[in-house]
C-alpha cells in the first residue's frame, strides 16, 4: 500500500485456519454437548479422580488448591449411553505426521477398554493426527488387534487409513462420533 510522500506499507497476513484454536477435547465436548442438547446419547467426560493435599485461602471466599495427587489410575476419558448400550472411549492427539505413539496409551487403559468389550459395550478411540488435521475412530478390538500382533512402539498412519474410520470436520456437531457407531453397530442413523 502506498501513502503520502513515497512510504510504503507492507501488510503480511498469514492465515492459519487448521483446527481454529480448539483441541481434539474440547470438540469432543462441544459434541457431546450437543448429542445431550438433541436428546441423541448421553456421554460425559469423566472426572480425574484427585486427592487434594494442600489447600490455601486467600480470602474467605476463595480457596485455591496448591497440591494434588491422583487416587488411581484413570481409565479412559468419555462414558455414556447411546441406544441403549454403553460407550466408552479415549481421546488422544498426535503431532506426527507419520504415526501415533502407543506410549499415549497406558496399559491399565487397553485393559479397561478389553473389559468393556467383554462385556458388551463399544469401546474406542478417537486421534488426531494435528498436524494433517486428520481424525479418526479406531475401534479397540482394532488396536488391541494391532498391539497383540506387532512389536512396534506407534501405530503407523497408513493403518488408521485402512483400519480406522475418518471423521470428517463439522459444526455441528464437531466430532461426529455417534454417526460412525450407527453405521457400525445399528442400521441406520439416529437422523432417521
Amino acid at each position: 500500500m502506498l501513502y503520502p510522500n513515497g512510504l510504503k506499507k507492507n501488510y503480511n497476513h498469514t492465515v492459519h485456519y487448521g483446527n481454529r484454536g480448539m483441541n481434539l477435547e474440547e470438540d469432543i465436548n462441544e459434541s457431546n454437548l450437543f448429542y445431550r442438547t438433541h436428546n441423541i446419547g448421553i456421554i460425559h467426560k469423566k472426572p480425574v479422580p484427585l486427592t487434594i493435599a494442600k489447600v490455601e485461602f486467600p480470602s474467605r471466599r476463595e480457596a485455591v488448591v496448591r497440591e494434588a495427587y491422583f487416587k488411581t489410575p484413570s481409565t479412559t476419558d468419555y462414558n455414556g449411553i447411546y441406544r441403549g448400550k454403553y460407550i466408552d472411549f479415549d481421546a488422544k492427539e498426535s503431532k506426527s505426521k507419520t504415526a501415533f505413539p502407543l506410549k499415549n496409551i497406558h496399559p491399565h487403559q487397553l485393559k479397561h477398554l478389553e473389559s468393556i468389550l467383554q462385556h458388551g459395550g463399544i469401546a474406542f478411540l478417537i486421534v488426531r493426527f494435528t498436524t494433517l488435521d486428520e481424525t479418526y475412530f479406531l475401534k479397540a478390538d482394532d488396536l488391541l488387534s494391532f498391539i497383540e500382533t506387532t512389536e512396534r512402539k506407534s501405530i503407523p498412519i497408513t493403518f488408521f487409513r485402512q483400519h480406522a474410520i475418518p471423521i470428517p470436520n463439522k459444526i455441528h456437531p464437531r466430532v461426529d462420533y455417534l454417526k460412525i457407531i450407527d453405521e457400525l453397530y445399528f442400521k441406520g442413523g439416529y437422523r432417521e
